[in-house]
C-alpha cells in the first residue's frame, strides 16, 4: 500500500486497540488520531476534516447493544458524506455491523483482525473518501462504494505474460455473476485476485466476506458459515448472522475449500443450489443472494478419486477456474516486487530507501521461493528490519546460497537432460505423487505425462 495524505481517525475504548492501530496506520496516513470516547467526536470534527472513522460500536460498560456506536454513525453521515466510517466489533455482533453498514458505514473488521485485511479496508473507505469528493451525486458515490483502489489491480504487482493473462481474465468473468474457483499454491495471492474480481463487479457496493476454511472447527463449521438461534446448542448464547448472510447482495470469499470435510459438504452445496440458509436451531430458510468465489492449493480432482471432495460441489463452484502461476514461473516479476516490498517496509519501519544491487536481485531471482510472493515478502521485511547498512547483501537472506540437489548434472547444460532430471528427482521427492509433483514444476497434470513419456521416465 502506497504511503498516503489520509486522515484517519480511530474511536475506541481500548487502549490496547488503539496502540494497535497506531503501529500500523501511522506509516500509511498523514494523520492518524486517537480517541477513546466518541464524545470527543464533535470537537475533533471542528478541527479536523477526516477522511475514515474506524467506529467501535460499545463504549458503556456492560453495555453490548451497539445503540450508541449506531447513533455516533448516524451523527457523522448527518455531518458529511464525504467522511467514510469503517465499524470495529466483535465476531458475535456481525449482525449488528451488517445494520451498520446499511445505516452508512462502508466496511466492518472483525476483531481480532488480521493486519492485512485492515489496513484493505481502510485504504477501500480512504479511496471512497476520496471519491465522493470528486463526485457530485448520490448515484455517483453508491458507484464507488466498496472500491479499494483506483484501479482493481493496484494489489496485485507484476508485468509478466502470466500476470497479465490473471488481469485479463478477472476483467472478463468479474462482471457476470458465475462462481470462480481460483487454484494456486499458498502465498500465490488468491485472495488478491478474489477481492479484484469483487471491485470490478456490480456487487462491489455490497460486502466481502472472507471465509477460512481450514481455520474452522468442524463443530462450528455450520453455526459459522450459516448463523444460529439462541440456544441452538450449549453455546448459543445468542443469535448470530453467518457469513452467507453477512455476504448478502455481495461476495463470499472461500478460501482452503477442500479442507471442507465430506460430511459438511452436502449441506454447502444445498445452498448454494438452493439460495437459501437455515440458521441453526431454525426451520425458517433465509434468501441469500451471494457470488461465491472459492480458493484451493489442493487437487480438488484428485479428492474426488480418494472420496474426500463431491464431484457435484466442484461443478458448483467452478463455473470459471483461475490458476495462478507460482512466483518461480513468473521471475521477470520478482524485481519489481522486491523493489515494492523495499519501499514499503523501509516506510512502515521507518528506514532509509534501501539500495538492492542488480547482483543480488539476480541471484533471489534464481531462488526457488516455494512459498511465492508471500515467502518474498517476509524475507525482505526480516532484511530490512536487520538490515545494519545502506544496502541490501546477498548474505542478509539466509537461503541465498542454496546448494544444488546432489546428483544435478553439473557438467551437462542440455535443456532436455536438464528437464529429464528435474522431472525424475520431483517424482521421487513426492513418492509418485503426479499431482504434486506437477503442482511443485509449474505445469498441468497431463503436460507432465507427456513429458514423462517423452523422456521415458
Amino acid at each position: 500500500m502506497k504511503a498516503k495524505e489520509g486522515k484517519i481517525l480511530v474511536v475506541d475504548d481500548d487502549k490496547h486497540v488503539r496502540l494497535s492501530l497506531r503501529i500500523l496506520l501511522e506509516d500509511f496516513y498523514s494523520t492518524v488520531d486517537f480517541i477513546s470516547t466518541p464524545k470527543q467526536i464533535i470537537s475533533r470534527f471542528q478541527s479536523t476534516s477526516y477522511d475514515v472513522v474506524l467506529l467501535d460500536m460499545n463504549f458503556s460498560p456492560g453495555v453490548t447493544s451497539g445503540n450508541e456506536g449506531l447513533q455516533w454513525l448516524k451523527w457523522i453521515e448527518e455531518q458529511s458524506q464525504d467522511i467514510s466510517v469503517v465499524v470495529v466489533t466483535a465476531y458475535a455482533d456481525v449482525s449488528l455491523a451488517v445494520d451498520a453498514v446499511k445505516s452508512g458505514a462502508v466496511d466492518f473488521v472483525v476483531k481480532p483482525w488480521s493486519n492485512e485485511k485492515m489496513l484493505a479496508s481502510v485504504n477501500a473507505a480512504y479511496q471512497l473518501a476520496k471519491s465522493k469528493k470528486a463526485y457530485s451525486t448520490l448515484n455517483q458515490q453508491q458507484k464507488a462504494v466498496g472500491r479499494l483502489s483506483a484501479s482493481p489491480f493496484d494489489e496485485i504487482v507484476g508485468r509478466s505474460a502470466e500476470i497479465k493473462k490473471i488481469f485479463d481474465t478477472i476483467s472478463k468473468v468479474a462482471p457476470t455473476d458465475a462462481n470462480v474457483l481460483i487454484l494456486g499454491e499458498n502465498g500465490t495471492g488468491k485472495e488478491l485476485v478474489a477481492r479484484a474480481i469483487h471491485r470490478l463487479s456490480s456487487r462491489n457496493t455490497g460486502l466481502f466476506v472472507t471465509v477460512d476454511a481450514g481455520a474452522i472447527p468442524e463443530s462450528l463449521f455450520e453455526s459459522e458459515l450459516f448463523g444460529h438461534k439462541k440456544g441452538a446448542f450449549t453455546d448459543a448464547s445468542e443469535d448470530r448472522t453467518g457469513r452467507f448472510e453477512a455476504a448478502n447482495e455481495g461476495t463470499l470469499f472461500l478460501d482452503e475449500i477442500g479442507n471442507i470435510p465430506l460430511n459438511l459438504q452436502s449441506r454447502l452445496l444445498s445452498v448454494i443450489q438452493n439460495r437459501e440458509v437455515t440458521r441453526l436451531g431454525s426451520n425458517k430458510p433465509v434468501n441469500v443472494d451471494v457470488r461465491l468465489i472459492s480458493a484451493t492449493n489442493t487437487d480438488l480432482s484428485q479428492g474426488i478419486m480418494q472420496g474426500t471432495f463431491r464431484q457435484d460441489l466442484l461443478y458448483r463452484i467452478n463455473t470459471v477456474e483461475i490458476k495462478l502461476p507460482s512466483l518461480r514461473e513468473r521471475q521477470e516479476d520478482i524485481p519489481l516486487l522486491i523493489s515494492h516490498f523495499v519501499n514499503q517496509y523501509c516506510r512502515k519501519y521507518n528506514r532509509p530507501l534501501l539500495k538492492i544491487p542488480d547482483h543480488v536481485v539476480r541471484k533471489l531471482q534464481k531462488y526457488p521461493w516455494p512459498g511465492n510472493v508471500r515467502e518474498l515478502r517476509h524475507a525482505i521485511e526480516r532484511v530490512v528490519i536487520l538490515s545494519d547498512s545502506e544496502g541490501i547483501k546477498s548474505a542478509d537472506f539466509l537461503f541465498a546460497d542454496v546448494e544444488k540437489p546432489t546428483g544435478f548434472p553439473l557438467n551437462d547444460f542440455n535443456l532436455d537432460n536438464l528437464e529429464k532430471w528435474a522431472i525424475d528427482e520431483c517424482i521421487k521427492k513426492h513418492y509418485g505423487n503426479i499431482s504434486k509433483a506437477a503442482i511443485e514444476l509449474g505445469v498441468t497434470r497431463g503436460a507432465l505425462y507427456r513429458r514423462i513419456e517423452k523422456h521415458g521416465l
